[in-house]
């Protein structure tokens, strides 16, 4: 599991197989030979795993709906929107166990009342091969079916999804938020950034995203923002100059402040600017040329809060945003996949937004492997003793994705007994 994972040299040289985090927007994210390779090699897989005939006498006979405790070694403190997150964290799940004793098992929020239209049916009635999506009563909730169709296929989800990633999947830490406005690091909050800072990289971490906006909400403007600069340059001084760093504001500036921090902050080579104002195509261009103007190579990153793909379409077309961050539990892997397809063609990523949720950062990593344009896993470090997620791992900025079947996940029963809450417990 990712608790019990060895700890990793402190700062070393990038990972080989690290995506070029540096290349410009509009720079092919695959050399047109290796795209076409990838690309046949990809369908391949994909119709030999298609080839595999599914049971037709296959049914649903009980759904267990369930709340994962999930926790975190530190306190999330706020962000420019949002108070104190916590050390706490909850994943809504479901359990669907068949007439085979073949038991899936994920994320899903759809109510009791949807997935109890599963009793009595054959759940893969629900998939649609040739579209590589599921449609059933749980929404986008299907993470579930997914690993049961892996199950009994004896196949990863990332080879149903498509199988056009790389084998280890880039990803950063989520969790540098405002420690300085925490009472008991007032007075220190440098030392707490830099410990902070080390906490991730025990965890293999080689990337950070840092919060940033103080100015919105919880200290003046002038001075918010200055901080923001001073935690940001003892990050980078502490860091070293081989660890990848990216903002994310929360919409905590507009795009004039937005310009007046970039000026002050292109030296410390910031990879990513996320959600630094309410996202309008034209003022992201803006910024983009502001960045581009200066040399810089800052990736733009936007739309974790988007409940409507569609949105999306205008910023895409327009290239107004490198990195669309639809959210991971929101949309499902059926909705991330066709975020990915409309981004590919433009040469735009995706990293799926997933703060508070440990399965999520799963879920992400079998996108990242399935998709050839996935920039980085977002983790928020989380734990859980019910979740047994032994196939996984983070090493020097990249996290190793299983090859067994599904999810690659098990629920520990004792732990379950002891420690879920159990929503709902439905049977055929």
């Amino acid at each position: 599991m990712l608790s019990n994972m060895p700890e990793a040299a402190r700062v070393p040289s990038p990972h080989p197989d690290l995506l070029d985090l540096e290349a410009r927007y509009d720079r092919p994210l695959m050399q047109r030979r290796d795209f076409i390779a990838t690309l046949v090699a990809g369908t391949l897989l994909s119709r030999a795993v298609r080839g595999r005939e599914l049971p037709s006498d296959l049914e649903v006979t009980r759904l267990v709906g369930f709340d994962l405790p999930t926790r975190r070694s530190k306190i999330a403190g706020k962000n420019s929107r949002l108070d104190v997150h916590g050390d706490t964290a909850t994943d809504r799940m479901l359990r669907i166990h068949t007439n085979t004793n073949v038991v899936g098992v994920g994320y899903c929020g759809a109510s009791e009342q949807d997935a109890a239209k599963l009793l009595g049916r054959n759940p893969f009635d629900f998939y649609r091969e040739p579209e590589t999506r599921m449609e059933s009563p749980l929404g986008t909730g299907t993470m579930p079916l997914w690993d049961l169709l892996g199950k009994v296929r004896e196949t990863p989800i990332h080879e149903l999804l498509g199988n056009r990633g790389p084998e280890r999947v880039p990803c950063y830490d989520g969790s540098i938020y405002f420690a300085d406005l925490l009472p008991q690091y007032a007075d220190r909050w440098e030392d707490r950034f830099k410990q902070e800072i080390d906490m991730g990289l025990k965890l293999g971490h080689r990337a950070f995203k840092v919060k940033i906006g103080r100015g919105a909400k919880w200290m003046s403007r002038e001075e918010g923002d200055a901080r923001d600069i001073a935690v940001l340059e003892v990050i980078r001084d502490h860091a070293g100059p081989d660890i990848l760093i990216g903002v994310d504001a929360n919409n905590g500036y507009d795009l004039a402040g937005t310009r007046r921090l970039f000026e002050k902050i292109g030296k410390l080579n910031i990879a990513f600017a996320e959600e630094m104002f309410e996202e309008e195509a034209e003022a992201c261009l803006e910024f983009r040329e502001l960045l581009r103007s200066h040399g810089s190579k800052t990736l733009i990153a936007d739309g974790e809060t988007q409940d409507d793909l569609d949105v999306f379409k205008p910023f895409i077309e327009a290239k107004a945003i490198d990195i669309y961050q639809g959210d991971m539990r929101r949309f499902g892997y059926e909705g991330i996949l066709l975020e990915a397809s409309w981004c590919e063609p433009q040469g735009l990523r995706v990293a799926p937004h997933n703060w508070g949720s440990l399965v999520g950062f799963y879920m992400q990593l079998h996108v990242g492997r399935a998709v050839p344009n996935f920039y980085r896993a977002e983790h928020d470090p989380l734990t859980s003793e019910i979740l047994v997620a032994d196939g996984y791992s983070i090493k020097e900025g990249m996290a190793g994705v299983p090859d067994a079947p599904g999810a690659g996940l098990a629920i520990d029963e004792k732990k379950f007994a002891a420690e879920a809450t159990v929503r709902f417990d439905l049977h055929a």
